[in-house]
């Protein structure tokens, strides 16, 4: 596959269905929501997706299309996409070592081994990367890959498909931006089917690669990034993905960490959603630097992901974690 169409998604979406949660979309409840931006907000509930966020459909879509001729796989992710792509081998009986960094929530690897996978330790990003190209080499295995790619983008795209289908003529979409494998396939939905809905990044303060990468006409890599929301915190971006980005995104903006902790509060104590700070970060900017552009409009909200341990969480509700 090169090139990714609304009929591309639209296959994409029915070869995944029997795999997938056909996640809800659910009117937005809660006084400080609805005092922000009006009684037409519309939360596209992907943290119900497997394994607790969006990442499931990208790693799946990629298994159902790489010929492995019998050959396993293996990831490198300080998170999400190892639990996505451990979930997603157990599903298609494949075999995966999953290269993870030392400072990976203990949740997440625990979840990802829960699958069967072979979880494997490196002290940070680099040595992990080296680690999973020595898998690939030495052991002929296949790199999943956690956001690049016309297989992440198509299965993405079913995010905003779906969106659109539950919630028509919105005038906006608001999508969290960590290396772009969400927002781009989301994007490329909804400009499919609604050119005039704006679609609006957001990327935190601290890992704000996509913004620096637009701003530079090319894809950056050694980005520095320090965030709360670590699923949203790549090092690099690629060129596929800013491609999408530039083409169907409108614009992309930053929060702040006590923003999306704040929003995290909201999405509890108004909505009873528990989410990790990315599923967060989408509601955070519309309440925030997007507030004015949205008010009053049709808006749709992606709140995409809940992979997170109670103690995190608890620290995030009661305001202790930095």
């Amino acid at each position: 596959m090169t090139e990714v169409t609304l009929d591309t998604i639209d296959a994409t979406l029915e070869r995944l269905a029997p795999y997938i949660v056909r996640t809800p979309t659910v009117p937005a409840i809660g006084p400080s929501i609805i005092e922000a931006l009006g009684d037409s907000v519309f939360f596209k509930l992907e943290l119900f997706q497997r394994t607790g966020t969006f990442k499931y459909r990208g790693a799946l879509n990629n298994l159902l299309n790489v010929d492995l001729d019998g050959r396993g796989i293996t990831a490198v992710s300080a998170g999400n996409h190892a639990v996505a792509v451990a979930c997603a081998a157990a599903e298609l009986g494949v075999d995966a070592r999953i290269v993870m960094q030392a400072s990976a929530n203990p949740a997440r690897r625990a979840l990802a081994a829960s699958y069967g996978a072979d979880i494997l330790i490196e002290p940070d990003g680099p040595s992990a990367f080296a680690h999973a190209e020595r898998l690939v080499a030495q052991e002929q295995r296949v790199m999943i890959h956690p956001f690049d790619g016309p297989y992440v983008t198509a299965a993405s795209g079913g995010v905003g498909r779906e969106l659109l289908a539950d919630a028509p003529e919105l005038d906006a979409v608001v999508v969290a931006v960590g290396g772009g494998g969400l927002i781009g396939g989301v994007a490329l939905a909804v400009k499919a089917l609604a050119p005039q809905c704006a679609v609006y990044g957001v990327e935190p303060a601290g890992a704000d690669g996509m913004r620096q990468s637009l701003a530079a006409g090319h894809a950056l890599t050694g980005i520095t990034v320090s965030t709360i929301a670590d699923s949203l915190a790549p090092p690099l971006t690629t060129p596929h993905t800013l491609a999408l980005c530039q083409r169907y995104v409108d614009d992309v903006v930053t929060v702040t960490d006590e923003a999306m902790a704040q929003a995290l509060r909201c999405l509890f104590a108004e909505a009873k959603l528990a989410v990790e700070p990315a599923g967060a970060a989408a509601l955070a900017a519309a309440m925030g630097p997007l507030r004015e552009r949205l008010a009053g409009k049709r808006v749709g909200i992606v709140v995409c992901g809940s992979c997170i341990d109670e103690a995190r969480f608890s620290a995030l509700l009661c305001g202790d974690a930095p």
